[in-house]
């Protein structure tokens, strides 16, 4: 346990290190970027480097949560503070939505009033280095945070991602802009590309919206599920009412157990206890359990895999298989349903 929690504190640094490094670099890219912008009048250059803005808000804001995040549990926060990656997430996603919105509507703007555009080939070099460097840097940044299992840098990752993939098409865009001649097509390429920014900014903030409202997450409830197969045992008859929280890496889970109703205290706690040690970890993330005991009644005999039980009332029908559709109801199986 201490192994697990020093390993802990280390991930949580070194996410505060990368995410500090990521604010950084954005800082510095946004200068080039402005820079850029300066030189050459281009409104796709300025897409880009509003996006940039968005990267330094968004990773100052994801630093401090990263660093709340990693605060140990307290009197007034009993799950701890890994909820906070989600807000953080969320409002990256709102300031990507709201960069978009806005570049797109510069450019609308500017297809009726045109601007000169100058210096073009400096400013394809400089932002071009740039958009180099945000992909590269939220490729590395988004596995790191799948890995980990950090939403704030699996966010930072996307956006960085996204922001790279969009320099590269509006360097495609000046580029026909310098071959044609035609200034207007970069209002175009600018409107095409605040499109993509704001589906971006939508796909962040719909993961974060559904971590804060705990949206239950299928595939690691099916891996749960695998997992409480295995432990199966006489006496574990039947589980249900179960719910699964995530506060940052750490996963929360509670249910409901059926076991025979004569085994005492003792007994019962033994079996919750072995649940609690054999799955400790699952997906990578350290899991708390929050167990509630039910004693078995006369219908649970239907689904009791347990020989020669000397209270049985029912003979045995099936036995029932735990997944995703017989564990979440809140209901004990065996009394009233039909089985499968």
């Amino acid at each position: 346990m201490h192994a697990s929690i020093a390993e802990s504190k280390n991930t949580a640094q070194n996410n505060i290190r990368i995410q500090s490094w990521i604010t950084m670099i954005g800082v510095i890219l946004f200068g080039v970027k402005i820079s850029a912008w300066l030189l050459t009048g281009s409104n796709s250059i300025l897409t880009d480097a509003l996006e940039s803005l968005v990267n330094i808000t968004a990773g100052a804001f994801g630093l401090y949560s990263l660093y709340l995040a990693a605060q140990p549990r307290d009197e007034n926060h009993p799950y701890g503070h890994g909820k906070i990656e989600w807000i953080s997430a969320s409002l990256e996603g709102s300031m990507v939505l709201i960069a978009g919105i806005s570049v797109t509507l510069k450019a609308i703007y500017n297809l009726f009033y045109p601007v000169e555009l100058n210096e073009l080939n400096t400013g394809l070099i400089l932002i071009g280095i740039a958009g180099l460097i945000n992909g590269i840097m939220g490729y590395i940044v988004f596995h790191r945070g799948k890995k980990v299992h950090s939403v704030t840098l699996q966010a930072s990752g996307r956006h960085l991602m996204s922001d790279g993939w969009s320099t590269l098409g509006l360097i495609t865009g000046l580029i026909l802009v310098i071959v044609s001649g035609y200034n207007g097509l970069d209002n175009g390429v600018a409107i095409l590309f605040g499109g993509y920014i704001c589906f971006s900014g939508i796909r962040i903030l719909r993961k974060s919206l559904a971590g804060i409202m705990d949206e239950m997450d299928y595939p690691l409830l099916e891996k749960l599920a695998v997992e409480l197969n295995h432990l199966r045992s006489q006496d574990f008859i039947d589980i249900h009412n179960l719910r699964i929280i995530q506060y940052g890496s750490l996963i929360h889970v509670d249910c409901h157990i059926t076991v025979p109703w004569f085994l005492t205290v003792e007994q019962a706690h033994t079996l919750v206890a072995e649940i609690e040690s054999k799955i400790k970890i699952l997906d990578g993330r350290p899991v708390e359990w929050f167990i509630h005991v039910d004693g078995c009644h006369t219908g649970s005999c239907r689904i009791c895999e347990r020989p020669n039980c000397l209270e049985r009332k029912q003979a045995f029908e099936k036995r029932l298989e735990w997944n995703t559709a017989s564990i979440l109801p809140n209901q004990n199986h065996g009394r009233y349903e039909v089985l499968p």
